[in-house]
């Protein structure tokens, strides 16, 4: 692997550094070999953006999103499956029921990244693509159903980009699902300074909503399916999270599900 520091964006770093330090407890609640196997070979101290609550939202994130597609998958074993904005996820070993095509799509620079630790396989391969521009969208293949997943995408985008990026995927796909991580309208004013792990980067959160309802009005060829805060998940684990949970009910992230 030849990775280095400046490969990666500091908000990638953040997912990154918590799962492989997860992994590498003797009861993880998740696996990634390959975050573990990314941070090992960078042999940068990462510590800064692995505090608490922003490693406790990471895992519960994963375990919510990996069940709901699997939840989805079961219900559509053959489906076109695509991670946009993947950065250096590996969502495809945790869902991968032996009949999905998948696709890992970001910008063209970040795959050129992604392809030092990745290499494409038999039916998960990497594409260059937008999640602003459909263009990437005609070199997919033509299927009944289109699994999307964007996690911690949506979150760094303004409204106006948000609406680009739902009419692009209803525009593209004749029927999907959209799996995307929200976040509140105080994360939105207040959060980039005061994120336990994101005050360390350049990043800036975009259009927070305190319902996914409010993403029907850019886009009403879709309908909210689910919706569920991470503070669901994160209160099975600890006191500090099952007070996170009362305190900051309003304020955690979700995610939800929205068909079209």
């Amino acid at each position: 692997m030849n990775l280095t520091f400046g490969d990666i964006e500091e908000t990638a770093l953040i997912p990154l550094a918590i799962k492989a330090s997860e992994t590498a407890r003797e009861t993880p609640r998740i696996i990634d070999k390959k975050a573990k196997e990314i941070i090992d070979a960078l042999g940068v101290d990462v510590s800064k953006y692995d505090p608490f609550f922003s490693h406790e939202g990471v895992v519960a994130r994963t375990i919510m999103f990996r069940d709901k597609l699997n939840e989805l998958i079961k219900k559509y074993p053959d489906a076109l499956c695509i991670n946009l904005g993947c950065g250096f996820d590996d969502k495809f070993s945790q869902v991968d029921n032996g009949k999905i095509t998948w696709f890992d799509v970001d910008l063209p620079d970040q795959i050129g990244k992604r392809r030092k630790v990745y290499e494409d396989k038999e039916r998960c391969k990497m594409l260059g693509g937008s999640a602003l521009d459909g263009e990437w969208t005609k070199a997919l293949p033509k299927l009944d159903m289109t699994i999307v997943v964007m996690e911690g995408v949506l979150e760094y985008f303004q409204k106006d980009q948000v609406k680009t990026c739902l009419n692009m995927l209803c525009s593209s796909f004749e029927h999907g699902y959209l799996l995307a991580e929200l976040h509140s309208p105080l994360l939105e004013k207040y959060g980039s300074k005061h994120h336990d792990a994101v005050k360390y980067t350049n990043a800036s959160f975009g259009w927070g909503t305190n319902s996914a309802e409010e993403y029907l009005s850019l886009e009403p060829r879709m309908s909210v399916v689910s919706e569920q805060s991470y503070n669901d998940e994160m209160k099975k684990y600890s006191i500090r999270g099952k007070i996170f949970a009362i305190i900051g009910k309003n304020f955690n992230n979700r995610l939800a599900v929205f068909k079209w």
